[in-house]
C-alpha cells in the first residue's frame, strides 16, 4: 500500500445521526476492526454508466437535477458523461462542470477526438480507458497489446499536459493477464496518470480475488487507486469494499445500483457500509440519500425494489410480531444497530398483515388516538391476521374501522 492516508475536509457539513456503536453487543467483534478503512472518496457514475442501463436515457434537465443533488450531498466526483457521444452530451457535461463544486469527470476512449472533446468541456478530470483483456483487445478494439499501451500513454500525456486530472482504466481488468496489467499500469504511471481505476467490467470478481488485484496494481504504481465493480453475481458492493480494504482510496458507484446489465455498486450501499459498518468517513450528507434515490428513480424510470438495501420500502419495515415487538422496545434488536432510518432520511414502518403481533397493533391504535384494552388489542390483531392471510392489504384506515366497530374508546375519553 502507498504510505500514509490523507483526510478530505467535506465540502458540506453533515447532519447524520450516528448511534453509539460500542453499545451494540453483537457488533463489538466486527467494529473492533474499524481501522481497516479510514476515508472513502465517492466517485458517482450515475450520469454515465448509470445512463447505460438498457432502455433509459437522461436529458439535460435530468442530468442537471441529479448532478445538483449529488453536489449538495458532498459527492467528491461526478462523472457527467461521454462528451464525444454528441452535442447534447457535450453541453450537459460542460454545464455540470461550470455549475457544481464537485469535481466533474468526462469519459474518453484512448482516441484523440474523444480526449479533445472531454478537455473542451472544462471538466476538471478526464477518465480515459482502453481494453486490456485479450478478448476485448482482439474482438472489441481490434488492436494489439502494444498498440493499447501506446494509445493509453499518448492519451494520459495529453490530458496531463492540458492540466486536467487524469484517470486511466484498464477495461476488463479482472480478465486481464496479470503481467500485462503490470506493464500497462507502469506505462501510464510514467506518463503522469493521477488515478488508476480498476474495473470489474464484466462482474466476475470475488472479494478475495479483487482485493488481490488491487494490491497487485498498487505494487506497480504511485497513482491513487479507484475501483469500479459490476453486479452480475450480486457482489458489486462486497467487491468494492474489498478493494477499499486492499488500499483503494475511491469507489465508483451509481445511485440505486443502476448501470450496464445488472448494474454497479450502489451509491447508498457503499456510503452506508463505509460509514456504519467500517466507521469510515465519506463526507457525504447521508440524510439526503433517500431523496437522491427518489430523484434518480423518478428521472430514470427505474423503480427501486422494495427489498433494496438502505433505500427500499422494506429497508426499515417490520411485520413479524416478534421483530416488531423487539424494535418497539429497542430498534437495535432487529435492525443493524449501526444504521438508523434517520441516518438516510427514511422512516421506520410497522406493517400490518398476516404476521403482525399485538405490540404493533397497540402502537398503531395509540398513534391513531385510541386507548384499547388488552382484550381489544387481541381481537383487532386477529382481524388483521385474518385479513392478511387472505392476501388483503391491511391499512391504518382498516385498523381504525376495526376499532370503531368494537367501540374502542379514544384517549380523550379515557382521560376525561
Amino acid at each position: 500500500m502507498r504510505g500514509g492516508r490523507w483526510t478530505r475536509v467535506p465540502c458540506h457539513s453533515t447532519t447524520r445521526q450516528v448511534p453509539p456503536k460500542g453499545g451494540v453487543e453483537f457488533f463489538k467483534g466486527t467494529l473492533a476492526h474499524s481501522d481497516e478503512i479510514d476515508n472513502v472518496r465517492i466517485f458517482d457514475t450515475t450520469l454515465r454508466d448509470g445512463e447505460q442501463t438498457p432502455r433509459i436515457s437522461f436529458d439535460h434537465g435530468d442530468k442537471r437535477a441529479i448532478a445538483a443533488t449529488l453536489d449538495e450531498m458532498g459527492t467528491h466526483v461526478v462523472e457527467a458523461g461521454f462528451p464525444a457521444n454528441g452535442e447534447a452530451e457535450f453541453d450537459a457535461v460542460s454545464h455540470i462542470a461550470s455549475s457544481t463544486s464537485a469535481t466533474t469527470c468526462a469519459l474518453a476512449r484512448v482516441v484523440e477526438g474523444d480526449v479533445e472533446a472531454a478537455l473542451d468541456t472544462g471538466a476538471e478530470m478526464v477518465h480515459v480507458f482502453a481494453s486490456t483483456s485479450d478478448v476485448q483487445i482482439e474482438d472489441s478494439m481490434h488492436a494489439t497489446r502494444e498498440a493499447v499501451v501506446e494509445r493509453a500513454v499518448e492519451s494520459v500525456e495529453r490530458v496531463a499536459d492540458a492540466g486536467a486530472t487524469v484517470m486511466f482504466s484498464p477495461m476488463d481488468a479482472t480478465r486481464t493477464d496479470r503481467d500485462y496489467m503490470a506493464e500497462v499500469v507502469e506505462a501510464v504511471t510514467e506518463a503522469g496518470v493521477d488515478w488508476i481505476n480498476i474495473p470489474d467490467t464484466c462482474g466476475v470478481a470475488t472479494p478475495g480475488r479483487f482485493a488481490d488485484l488491487v494490491a497487485h496494481v498498487d505494487d506497480h504504481t504511485d497513482a491513487r487507486i479507484d475501483v469500479h465493480t459490476h453486479d452480475d453475481f450480486g457482489m458489486a458492493t462486497a467487491n468494492a469494499m474489498a478493494g477499499l480494504e486492499a488500499g483503494a482510496d475511491q469507489v465508483q458507484v451509481s445511485v440505486n445500483g443502476i448501470g450496464e446489465r445488472a448494474g454497479n455498486a450502489a451509491y447508498e450501499e457503499v456510503v452506508m457500509s463505509a460509514e456504519s459498518v467500517y466507521d469510515a468517513e465519506t463526507g457525504i450528507d447521508t440524510p439526503m440519500i433517500s431523496e437522491l434515490s427518489t430523484v434518480v428513480s423518478d428521472r430514470s424510470g427505474v423503480p427501486v425494489p422494495v427489498n433494496k438495501p438502505v433505500v427500499g420500502d422494506n429497508a426499515f419495515a417490520h411485520e413479524s410480531g416478534i421483530h416488531a415487538a423487539g424494535v418497539i422496545e429497542n430498534s437495535d434488536t432487529f435492525e443493524t444497530g449501526v444504521m438508523t432510518p434517520e441516518m438516510v432520511g427514511a422512516d421506520r414502518e410497522f406493517v400490518l398483515g398476516k404476521h403482525t403481533g399485538t405490540h404493533a397493533v397497540r402502537k398503531h391504535l395509540r398513534q391513531a388516538g385510541f386507548a384499547p384494552t388488552d382484550s381489544e388489542v387481541r381481537t383487532i390483531t386477529r382481524k388483521v391476521k385474518d385479513r392478511g392471510a387472505d392476501k388483503e392489504r391491511v391499512t391504518v384506515a382498516d385498523l381504525r374501522r376495526f376499532a370503531r366497530e368494537l367501540d374502542v374508546r379514544s384517549r380523550e375519553e379515557v382521560n376525561a
